[in-house]
């Protein structure tokens, strides 16, 4: 009789305390590193930083308090904004945070030294002008759809107005986020400045009834155009309007916004109209969150650009 042979079953290799920490690390440089044009931004600042201190002969990292406080100082005495000089600082912290360093930033006397530079230069931010509905209707009534240019740069417009898009949410958009209904459009956000996690987000595009103003009908024909399925939505153009598959990057989008509103604006004035227009409209802010994904209604109303004095104003409502 033949003896049964036994079965032997091995159990996956358990990863090594050196894998593990690897991993670790990635994680936590994951979960500091924040939205994508920040971090390019930190970079950049970080750079500067690492610069002035070998030029000065100093260590940046860890850098001491007295590093960090002539650093700012030497930015703000050379022109730089307070918001500038304060994402250098959010980036040297972040240096810092990664290698579980202390960062000088925590330090008492350094944030006395950061409120100084604020009340001495002021903390106002230049922000993105809003424009008016009647200006962007004519601006975007005039674009030449029959051209490929002008189809895609239409969809730009009013997708990015309608949606309150930020211009790295409309460069990241693939056409398989996008699920049509006779009800609209429903754009699903895989990731958004304020979504890092890609937890479940989707905007809610609706028809206009003056088909030159649809921003789903105008969307129709670019992707009759684009004559693909998946893949990237925006694509930039080779000479004589070729298409190519190459993802339109979020500066080329900015560009392309200028071009038409004007050098004064950028693709964020589609997101602050859209803010100052609903409201304007009667909106309130649970709505207009609703599309713009922001999470307090103090963001709401810094958004909101009633530079006329006349707009929006309670003497309207005295009853005199």
């Amino acid at each position: 009789m033949e003896s049964s042979s036994e079965i032997v079953t091995t159990s996956p290799a358990l990863p090594s305390l050196s894998e593990l920490a690897e991993h670790t690390a990635r994680y936590v440089e994951a979960g500091l590193s924040g939205a994508a044009n920040t971090a390019k931004a930190y970079a950049g600042d970080l750079k500067r930083f690492g610069a002035w201190c070998m030029a000065h002969g100093l260590e940046p990292l860890p850098a001491s308090v007295d590093t960090l406080a002539g650093f700012v100082t030497h930015l703000a005495q050379t022109g730089k904004k307070v918001a500038t000089i304060q994402r250098h600082c959010a980036a040297v912290s972040k240096a810092h945070a990664l290698r579980g360093l202390d960062s000088p930033t925590d330090d008492k006397k350094f944030k006395i030294l950061l409120e100084g530079i604020s009340r001495v230069k002021g903390v106002r931010q230049k922000q993105a002008p809003a424009f008016t509905l009647a200006a962007f209707k004519r601006i975007v009534k005039s674009i030449d759809a029959q051209t490929v240019a002008g189809q895609r740069d239409k969809v730009i417009l009013l997708l990015g107005f309608s949606g309150a898009f930020r211009r790295s949410e409309l460069s990241a958009l693939n056409i398989e986020d996008l699920s049509f209904a006779e009800e609209g459009l429903l754009v699903d956000l895989k990731k958004s400045k304020t979504n890092q996690l890609g937890e479940n987000e989707e905007k809610a595009i609706f028809y206009s009834p003056e088909l030159p103003l649809c921003p789903i009908r105008s969307l129709q024909s670019w992707l009759k155009t684009l004559g693909r399925s998946e893949g990237p939505l925006l694509v930039s153009l080779r000479k004589n309007s070729h298409l190519t598959h190459r993802r339109l990057t979020d500066k080329h989008v900015n560009l392309i916004v200028q071009r038409y509103l004007g050098a004064k604006f950028t693709a964020h004035s589609l997101r602050a109209s859209f803010v100052t227009i609903a409201k304007l409209n009667g909106a309130d802010d649970a709505e207009v969150m609703n599309q713009t994904k922001h999470k307090t209604t103090a963001m709401i109303r810094r958004y909101t650009r009633l530079d006329n004095i006349r707009q929006h104003n309670a003497a309207q409502k005295l009853g005199l």
